[in-house]
């Protein structure tokens, strides 16, 4: 998977049990196919909001029994029968693809965190279900995680969310939230113009440090999981850790250096996941 198009999902990758690649890699196109439809290409937000419709209604098809029209619904459609997947989950992330559309300012934290809950946490779930796992300390914990790596994926793509213009008015996607900007006396200028002064250094630290604090509410997680479930997990959160590390190490300046992982960094995240009490 790319850790440059939709970062908050775990990769299925060699440490995961072979049996759950396939649900998996379904879960992944479905989310990956859905959120192409809000971000990418030039279509007007109408023609993007319709095509997420025909999305749930493909998920409708599910529900009833039917036999979805295209590959990746049909594909989604036999893990969803075979392990009992909760197809609200689903409904979430298109609302918050759709959201994506329509939406491009958070006025506070809790509105940000909402837009998580559907954005990034049914991602969590889903796998937990895949697991077995359904107690609510583990639920919460893999919430804390997902809406940290959305986070994440956030302030590492300040400059990228700026540059897109879903609606032409106002400019942009600004996730920083509207009161976190006035406690620090930040404007939209700053997102404009690029400008990494000490007021948006204080701000990115601000928003790093929560994003941490989140994630390391939700890490005894990947201890409880077991084998390469656990294995899997604990390499998603240390990458995710390891970006904050990026956007301090370029003093928060995620304007001329968007941080991401390179060759180097996975000796670190693996020795972290190994190590992680």
């Amino acid at each position: 998977m790319s850790v440059e198009h939709y970062e908050n999902f775990p990769v299925a990758s060699k440490l995961m049990p072979p049996a759950l690649r396939e649900p998996v890699a379904a879960i992944y196109w479905f989310a990956r196919h859905a959120d192409d439809l809000a971000d990418e290409g030039d279509a007007a937000p109408e023609a993007r909001l319709a095509a997420l419709e025909l999305c749930r209604e493909q998920l409708r098809i599910i529900e009833r029994g039917g036999e979805p029209d295209d590959p990746i619904h049909r594909r989604l459609a036999r893990a969803v029968r075979q392990w009992s997947l909760p197809l609200p989950l689903f409904h979430d992330l298109l609302d918050a693809f759709a959201q994506d559309v329509v939406q491009t300012r958070y006025a506070s934290n809790a509105e940000l965190l909402d837009y998580c809950r559907r954005s990034a946490n049914p991602i969590g779930r889903l796998l937990l279900c895949l697991y077995k796992v359904d107690d609510a300390a583990s639920l919460a914990q893999s919430d804390a995680i997902c809406s940290a790596l959305q986070l994440i994926n956030h302030w590492q793509d300040v400059a990228i969310d700026w540059r897109k213009n879903p609606d032409g008015i106002p400019p942009g996607r600004v996730y920083i939230p509207q009161d976190a900007l006035a406690r620090f006396d930040v404007t939209e200028t700053h997102l404009a113009l690029s400008t990494c002064d000490t007021a948006f250094r204080a701000l990115m630290k601000h928003l790093v440090d929560d994003a941490r604090a989140l994630m390391h509410s939700g890490m005894p997680l990947a201890r409880t999981l077991p084998g390469r479930t656990g294995w899997e997990l604990r390499l998603v959160v240390q990458g995710g850790l390891r970006i904050l590390q990026r956007i301090e190490q370029v003093d928060y300046d995620v304007f001329r250096h968007r941080p991401k992982l390179g060759r180097a960094d996975w000796p670190v995240i693996g020795w972290k996941a190994l190590t992680y009490p």
